[in-house]
């Protein structure tokens, strides 16, 4: 008897890359960078595409250049 093999494809991720600098932005929105991971002017990080970070990459969009992974 031949098994199934059960292939999981890897979860789909976004690449977040800051573009514009969050200096006179609200403190809110710079907590929410720090939460993204980002500190410096084109820096790029991954996450996964999740509702909780689709939301905070709602909050400071435009700061943020997104792409799919």
């Amino acid at each position: 008897m031949s098994e199934a093999k059960i292939v999981k494809s890897a979860p789909k991720g976004l690449v977040i890359t800051l573009r514009r600098s969050p200096i006179g932005t609200p403190q809110k929105h710079r907590r929410v960078l720090c939460g993204l991971g980002l500190r410096k002017i084109r820096q790029t990080v991954t996450r996964p595409d999740t509702p909780q970070v689709r939301g905070m990459l709602g909050k400071v969009g435009y700061l943020l250049e997104v792409q799919p992974q």
